[in-house]
């Protein structure tokens, strides 16, 4: 998880000093390392949190002289290592082994359609020099986020809501869409509303192109497809489970791509247990998994330690439990709660907020049942 800022300008100068202020307030998710870059009526920021290629190469904003094309990225693209060999045989050669500039590559590749080639989860920004085109795209299911604002002809995107405060200039009154579909808890505010009038989210599978002069277009590059797939017709109960089996074991293994160790939040529940079973059988060495659970209140248990455990038993994981207490549980929903680039529902925020505190000192890439998920090396939530 890294996060990114920018702003674009028609006819006039972007103002970096906005850009950097913007950038500023996402070092919880990315620590280890920042840039600034600007090119006249555009400038763009990164904070890294170095998960492949952790040397200066895999820097960001990443800038390729030689194709004329910057780009900032959050995200991990799980097929990078498979397209950079595909690019390679069309005759591109590389500087760094980082999936941001196989990201560079397609784009100068396939142009918009280099979205169709890539199995990940993705935001990012990609400028041309000589053109002076801009491209904002988000994943398939908007897994990463990509926040906008629009004011005065100035154009600023960001990985988090509170950057685009920090740039100034936003409205900030309550959006009443937004909050009536907040308080029907459907969980979150759906794309492209946010809480806020003045901030505007990019709907999932959405590329807006920007060019030169102002002009902009924005499509819908993918749709799911809900129709019944003739390739299924006829099969039994048995082959339907070997398939969802199949699809797991390879969801699963594609998030393993990281030059860093990967671990699983395991609660001890069917989603994590499934996932750490399938890690063991794919011979992951030195498994480490991570269980929370809180103190007892009126006779009611405040853990699942005794199912997490069974599973780390069984496959031999390097296991963490953190068990909280009270006193450390009680003031957790403030900064729970500013973590949150929105308001959200969910039963388990608090937990997770706790639990990647304390992963955090161990590791920085976890698998989890509900997703994959990047812990941090701060003090603040799993943010995506």
């Amino acid at each position: 998880m890294c996060g990114f800022a920018g702003e674009l300008r028609v006819g006039d100068l972007a103002d970096v000093g906005a850009v950097a202020r913007m950038g500023a307030t996402m070092k919880d998710r990315g620590p280890d390392g920042s840039g600034v870059w600007a090119s006249g009526p555009i400038a763009l920021t990164l904070r890294r949190l170095e998960i492949i290629d952790l040397s200066e190469r895999g820097a960001q904003p990443m800038v390729d002289p030689d194709l004329g094309l910057t780009i900032v990225f959050n995200g991990c693209i799980y097929n990078y290592p498979e397209l950079r060999r595909e690019l390679e045989g069309e005759g591109y050669r590389f500087f760094s082994t980082s999936d941001t500039e196989v990201l560079l590559k397609a784009y100068h590749r396939w142009g918009d359609r280099f979205v169709d080639h890539l199995k990940g989860m993705f935001a990012l920004c990609i400028h041309e020099r000589d053109s002076g085109r801009t491209v904002l795209v988000r994943d398939r299911l908007g897994i990463k986020p990509l926040y906008i604002s629009e004011s005065g002809g100035v154009l600023r995107f960001a990985s988090t809501l509170p950057a685009l405060l920090a740039g100034g200039g936003v409205d900030t009154s309550i959006d009443a869409v937004a909050l009536h579909h907040y308080l029907m808890f459907h969980a979150v505010v759906p794309a492209p509303c946010t809480i806020l009038k003045g901030v505007r989210k990019l709907p999932p599978a959405t590329m807006l192109v920007i060019e030169f002069d102002g002009s902009r277009r924005s499509f819908t590059y993918w749709s799911p497809s809900f129709t019944r797939d003739s390739a299924y017709e006829g099969i039994t109960s048995r082959d339907w489970e070997d398939a969802v089996l199949e699809a797991l074991r390879t969801a699963v293994e594609r998030r393993m791509v990281a030059d860093v160790p990967v671990g699983v939040l395991l609660s001890g529940g069917v989603d994590s247990s499934i996932i750490v079973g399938l890690l063991a059988e794919m011979g992951q060495p030195d498994l480490k998994t991570f269980s929370i659970g809180f103190e007892s209140v009126g006779g009611i248990e405040g853990d699942e330690f005794e199912f997490s455990d069974i599973i780390a038993e069984h496959y031999g994981t390097d296991h963490h439990r953190f068990c909280i207490s009270n006193d450390h549980m009680l003031p957790a929903p403030e900064g729970a709660i500013s973590a949150m680039s929105e308001p959200m529902v969910s039963h388990d925020v608090v937990a997770f907020y706790l639990l990647s505190q304390e992963v955090a000192q161990h590791i920085k890439v976890v698998q989890s049942g509900q997703g994959p998920t990047r812990s941090l090396r701060a003090t603040t939530g799993i943010r995506r």
